[in-house]
């Protein structure tokens, strides 16, 4: 018999499994589970979405677009990334329509990456980056992050971390999994010394219009609205989290006419183009569905207060998010890890989160939960891991203070 194990390649074997998959396969064999682990939005797309995409296919629009999209879509893009930040690419030459960020960042890091070269990615960090990262055969060099700092990267931990063979800086904010918003001024800083070191900047803004509190007073600084970083930038965005649009696979990229060129060029090969229906229900959603976006985002920020002061109340220190649906309460009091914290709870009180070390080794003595569900869903899942917590905590005191 033949051994097709040892026939895959070594870049394939060298990545293990998602670490966000196996509580959840679990749970699906479970009654009764309330998930907040899934990065999806509990929304319906807008019916401005739904009604975008029958109209294109009632019209025959069912076959390829434009390998880049199609040519009104990525007019909205340009008009909306103008309107919102300031910042102006080409629809011609520069915005790239892709199957989802995801693969916006697969391209990115093929178009840029040799082998040998090495990746600058904070962490904790969505799992899929550093893998992309290996696949593309970059050397991956993780830049932790601390709740001192606000889950914040700075310009001298980046800089502390860079070698000759320094190529890329990877950007993720609004964060997945910590929530944290990287300040305007930080990012400042962090231009400088990219811009010292000559490096490219690799930017997922996926999560730029789910912002809270004060974030959302100060606004999402868009990373190629500094000056200095626009010509160096590759912008990822899309549509699954605003727009509660994951089953579509919309995303999108921008970047100067070289780097768009080598994506398209790759896009090509690898896709052909996004899927059709989707890009139509895309413009209509950009278009007609504003006000869905601000009402979601409502709703995910009284979702973020209850879950954040539930947790806080149970005696879990709780980092606070700025954006994105996700927070990144601290278990260490429960004299349990990331890992034995989730496997109980989703065993005892039937509750499924991440843990925190699945999105590096800064995650550790954390558990990711989302608040991408209902206030009802959410209100139980907050009563469920009080009681846990508090049996958790008894028995660590017990164990301090015997008798």
């Amino acid at each position: 018999m033949i051994n097709l194990e040892s026939r895959l390649s070594q870049r394939v074997q060298s990545v293990p499994p998602s670490g966000i998959r196996r509580f959840f396969e679990i749970a699906a064999t479970m009654k009764d589970v309330i998930t907040l682990g899934i990065g999806e939005p509990d929304f319906v797309s807008p019916d401005a979405i739904l009604k975008g995409a029958h109209d294109s296919m009632l019209q025959g629009k069912t076959g390829y677009s434009a390998n880049a999209g199609i040519l009104p879509l990525r007019e909205a893009i340009s008009e909306e990334l103008q309107r919102l930040y300031g910042v102006t690419y080409s629809p011609k030459n520069e915005i790239l329509v892709t199957v989802g960020a995801s693969e916006a960042v697969q391209l990115a890091m093929l178009a840029l990456l040799n082998p040998g070269d090495e990746i600058l990615i904070p962490e904790p960090c969505f799992v899929s980056y550093g893998p992309t990262a290996i696949f593309a055969g970059a050397t991956v060099v993780y830049v932790p992050t601390s709740v001192e700092n606000d889950f914040q990267v700075t310009a001298e931990d980046i800089e502390s971390r860079i070698t000759e063979r320094t190529k890329l800086l990877f950007l993720a904010y609004p964060s997945n999994p910590t929530g944290a918003v990287l300040r305007r001024e930080v990012l400042e800083e962090i231009a400088e010394v990219v811009e010292r070191h000559d490096l490219l900047v690799l930017s997922d803004e996926i999560y730029d219009r789910l912002i809270y509190g004060d974030a959302f007073d100060r606004g999402h600084t868009c990373l190629p609205s500094i000056e200095s970083l626009r010509e160096r930038t590759v912008l990822l965005g899309g549509f699954s989290k605003a727009y509660a649009m994951t089953g579509w696979r919309v995303g999108f990229a921008c970047a100067p006419p070289p780097i768009y060129e080598a994506m398209y060029k790759l896009h090509q090969y690898i896709i052909m183009s996004a899927p059709t229906a989707s890009q139509w229900g895309a413009l209509a959603g950009m278009k007609e569905s504003q006000e869905d976006v601000e009402r979601m985002r409502k709703a995910y920020d009284a979702r973020r207060r209850t879950i954040v002061d539930g947790f806080r109340a149970a005696g879990l220190p709780t980092f606070e998010p700025e954006g994105a649906f996700y927070c990144f309460p601290d278990v260490t009091s429960t004299g349990l890890n990331s890992e034995d914290f989730a496997q109980r709870l989703l065993e005892e009180e039937h509750v499924a989160v991440v843990p925190g070390d699945a999105f590096g080794p800064s995650g550790a003595g954390y558990v990711r939960c989302s608040y991408a569900n209902s206030m009802e869903n959410i209100e139980e899942a907050v009563r469920r891991i009080s009681r846990f917590t508090a049996r958790c905590q008894e028995t660590v005191h017990s164990a301090v203070n015997p008798g």
